[in-house]
């Protein structure tokens, strides 16, 4: 791994400190503080005894997400969205990207007809909202089916496999693991990699902020976010043993 000085002190191939925090709301059937460094992130998971008119009488469930971020989760105050009477198209593309990651690792059939809502609030913002928001709504939404197993709701977690997501970028020409907001504003390129435990690649989200960058170098990115996935999936099962 090439030598570089981050601003945070960190190595080219070191995340930052995180924190998953299961069971941090009382009053959702799911949650987890998730904390990446300086970004932290609440995620509950509600359950809802119906589902989207497309799956009535279906014998599927469904899951959903939702985000947003609070007034001072940055460093100058922004305006809800609900004052300007619609979300951003940020948060839109945000909210989708987490509803789909965590569709992905989601059996239906063992749900019945009821839906999940993912809800994940951005307290405090370092860059990496999204890869938190992911990370973090699977140890919520795990914990709610727990929940209903609990309660003989469900035979068995539907779940196939854990999802987790982790940024890499290239920052003053290499590629490093974890990008906090200094090195994101900076990045000669920057992508969000979603990856379930297993491996399987659920999406990626790359973009160069400068000059195009080669293949080779998008193999390097690929190394450091599957390094920094089977860390991120250690810490989710060690979260969700404890449930």
């Amino acid at each position: 791994m090439q030598p570089i000085e981050r601003p945070s002190g960190r190595a080219a191939d070191e995340m930052r400190r995180i924190d998953l925090e299961p069971g941090y709301s009382h009053q959702a059937e799911g949650s987890c503080f998730t904390r990446f460094g300086n970004t932290h992130v609440l995620c509950t998971a509600s359950l809802e005894d119906r589902v989207p008119p497309f799956l009535r009488n279906s014998g599927q469930g469904w899951v959903t997400a939702e985000y947003g971020m609070l007034p001072r989760s940055t460093n100058e105050r922004m305006r809800r969205e609900a004052a300007a009477g619609k979300q951003g198209g940020r948060t839109v593309e945000i909210q989708r990207l987490i509803g789909r990651s965590l569709r992905g690792v989601v059996s239906f059939d063992g749900m019945g007809e009821r839906q999940i809502v993912v809800d994940c609030d951005v307290i405090q913002a370092d860059g990496g909202t999204r890869t938190a928001a992911i990370t973090g709504g699977y140890v919520a939404l795990y914990q709610c089916f727990a929940w209903m197993k609990t309660r003989g709701m469900i035979e068995e977690i539907p779940m196939i496999d854990s999802v987790a997501a982790i940024s890499c970028g290239i920052y003053r020409g290499v590629p490093v693991l974890d990008l906090d907001y200094p090195e994101d504003s900076e990045a000669d390129a920057d992508a969000n990699f979603v990856i379930t435990g297993k491996g399987g690649i659920v999406e990626i989200q790359g973009t160069a902020e400068t000059v195009p960058f080669s293949e080779a170098r998008f193999l390097d990115l690929l190394k450091l976010a599957q390094q920094g996935i089977a860390e991120l999936t250690a810490l989710q099962q060690a979260a969700v043993a404890a449930l």
